[in-house]
C-alpha cells in the first residue's frame, strides 16, 4: 500500500500529532490596532519625541521676549560713612534706594529675525515630532507582523519536522522487512534532527518577536490575531512611480521639516547680518531713595543742602551703533552662510534619498504581489513533487535522497510563500510612509482581515492548497 506523504497530512501531524504542538489559548488574542494604540500610549522612545518637541516649541515664546517690554526693579541698602577734614569729623549713616527700568525695543533687527527663525524651528519641530508618530504606526505593524511571520515560520518548520519524522519511521520499517539499506535510515535521521534543529531554532524567534512587541508598548502578549490568506495582493494605486514620488515631495514628513530647516537657516544668517545695524530702545526709569544712596548730597544740586528722600523719573532714547567688535559679527555671518549651506545640502540629500526610497519601494510592492502568486504556486507544485517522488520511491525510481530533497523544497516554498505575503504588507505601508500618506487608518483596513481564530498550526497556509495540489497530480501522467 503507497503512502502519500501530502502537505495537508504533515500539518495535521504538527498540529495534533506531537506533544509540543499544545492548543492555543483561549483568551481573546489581540488585534493589530490595539497593539498601535497601546504602542502610542506606552512607547519610550514616543514619549521622549514629545517630551523634546514640548522643549523645542519654547524657542518661540523666547524669541519674542526681546521684541516686548523688560521690566524691571531692585532695592539697595548700604552703610555711608562720610569723612570731612575740615573741621574735622565722621558722619556714619544709612542710605537706601529703590529703582524700576522699563525698555522697550524699537528697532532690534536681529531680534526679529532670531523670531523668525525660531517660528520655523518650531514648525520643523512639529513635523518631525508628526514624522516619529506616523513612524510608529510602520514600527507597530513590523512588530506585529513579525510575530505572525515567525509563528507561520515555526508552524511550518514543526510540519517539517513532522514529514522527515514520518519518512524516517517509515524507512526503519522498510529496513526491518528488509526494502532498504542502512543508508536510507541515516539519510531520514540526519534530515530530521537537522528539522528538529531548526525548530528548536523557530520557536526561540517566535519568543524574541514577542518581546520586540513587548518592548514596544510595555505590555504582555500571550497571541495575536493572524492574517487571513483572502487578504487581496493588488498592485499599489495608482501603479504609477512618478505619481508616488510627486506625492512625497509634496507630503513626505522628513521633507517638509528639512523645509523649514532651511528657512531657519536663513532667518538665522539674516539675524548675523544684523549684528553690524543700530539698534534704538525706548527706557524708563525710576529711581526713589535718599540723598546718599543717590547722590544729592551736593548743595549744588538744588542750590542748597538737601538731606530727604529724593525721587527721580527718566525717559530716554538709547541708540547704538555697533563700530567694532574684534570681528565676531564678520565670523559669525561666515559661519551662518556654512551652516545655510550645510542645511540646504541635507536637504537635496534627503530628497534625493525620499525619491529612491519611493520608486524602490513602488517596484517592491509590485514584486511582492508577483512573489506572493509564484510562491502560492510553487507550493502547489512542490506538494506534487513530493507525492510524486514518494510514489516513485515505493515503486523503486526514486531514492530516498530524491525524497528527502523534495520534502525539503515543499517547506522552503512555504516559508517563502508567507515571507512573500508579509513583506507585501509592510512594503505597501513603507511606501505610504515615504510618501508620507500613511495614517491609522490603513492600520484598520488591514484589520479587517485579521481571523481572531488564527491558529498558526493549521491556518500558515491557504486551505484550497492541498486540494490544488492533489488536482494538479491526478492531471500529470502517473510516474
Amino acid at each position: 500500500m503507497l503512502r502519500k506523504l501530502s502537505l495537508a497530512l504533515a500539518v495535521s501531524c504538527a498540529s495534533n500529532g506531537l506533544a509540543w504542538a499544545a492548543e492555543a489559548p483561549l483568551t481573546t488574542k489581540t488585534d493589530l490596532v490595539s497593539v498601535y494604540q497601546e504602542a502610542v500610549d506606552n512607547n519610550a522612545d514616543l514619549a521622549a519625541a514629545r517630551a523634546q518637541y514640548g522643549a523645542q516649541k519654547e524657542v518661540v515664546p523666547q524669541a519674542r521676549a526681546g521684541l516686548l517690554p523688560n521690566l524691571s526693579g531692585g532695592a539697595e541698602v548700604a552703610n555711608v560713612r562720610t569723612d570731612i577734614d575740615q573741621p574735622a569729623a565722621v558722619a556714619t549713616r544709612s542710605a537706601r534706594s529703590y529703582q524700576a527700568t522699563l525698555s522697550q525695543p524699537l528697532f532690534r533687527a536681529d531680534r526679529w529675525f532670531q523670531f523668525q527663525a525660531a517660528k520655523s524651528v518650531n514648525e520643523q519641530a512639529s513635523l518631525q515630532l508628526s514624522a516619529t508618530e506616523q513612524n510608529m504606526i510602520l514600527q507597530s505593524a513590523e512588530s506585529y507582523f513579525n510575530v505572525l511571520r515567525s509563528q507561520d515560520n515555526l508552524a511550518s518548520t514543526k510540519a517539517e519536522e513532522a514529514a522527515f519524522k514520518r519518512q524516517l519511521d517509515q524507512s526503519n520499517e522498510r529496513f526491518d522487512v528488509g526494502l532498504s539499506d542502512k543508508t536510507d535510515v541515516l539519510q531520514s535521521q540526519a534530515s530530521y534532527d537537522t528539522a528538529r534543529a531548526n525548530r528548536i531554532l523557530a520557536q526561540r524567534q517566535v519568543e524574541d518577536a514577542f518581546e520586540a512587541l513587548i518592548t514596544l508598548t510595555n505590555r504582555q502578549y500571550n497571541s495575536i490575531q493572524g492574517i487571513v490568506h483572502t487578504l487581496p495582493i493588488l498592485p499599489p494605486a495608482p501603479n504609477d512611480a512618478k505619481a508616488w514620488v510627486d506625492t512625497a515631495a509634496k507630503q513626505n514628513l522628513n521633507l517638509l521639516a528639512s523645509n523649514y530647516a532651511v528657512t531657519a537657516a536663513e532667518d538665522t544668517l539674516r539675524q548675523r547680518k544684523a549684528g553690524h545695524a543700530p539698534t534704538l530702545d525706548a527706557v524708563a526709569r525710576y529711581e526713589k531713595g535718599d540723598n546718599d544712596a543717590l547722590g544729592f548730597s551736593n548743595p549744588n544740586a538744588f542750590g542748597q543742602p538737601y538731606g530727604g528722600d529724593v525721587e527721580q523719573r527718566t525717559l530716554a532714547l538709547q541708540l547704538n551703533i555697533p563700530i567694532y567688535s574684534g570681528g565676531l559679527t564678520s565670523s559669525q555671518v561666515r559661519e551662518s552662510y556654512s551652516q545655510l549651506t550645510q542645511t540646504e545640502q541635507q536637504r537635496e540629500g534627503l530628497r534625493r534619498q525620499v525619491v529612491e526610497n519611493t520608486r524602490n519601494l513602488h517596484r517592491a510592492v509590485n514584486t511582492d504581489v508577483e512573489q506572493v502568486q509564484a510562491r502560492r504556486q510553487s507550493i502547489i507544485s512542490n506538494q506534487s513533487a513530493v507525492e510524486a517522488t514518494e510514489i516513485g520511491y515505493q515503486v523503486g525510481t526514486r531514492n530516498i535522497v530524491d525524497v528527502l530533497d523534495a520534502q525539503r523544497q515543499l517547506y522552503t516554498s512555504v516559508r517563502n510563500y508567507n515571507n512573500a505575503r508579509y513583506d507585501y504588507i509592510l512594503d505597501n505601508l513603507r511606501l505610504k510612509q515615504a510618501a508620507g500618506t500613511l495614517s491609522p487608518a490603513d492600520l484598520q483596513d488591514l484589520s479587517r482581515y485579521l481571523k481572531p481564530d488564527y491558529n498558526p498550526d493549521k491556518d500558515f497556509l491557504p486551505p484550497d492548497l492541498a486540494q490544488a495540489a492533489a488536482q494538479q497530480l491526478r492531471s500529470r501522467p502517473a510516474q
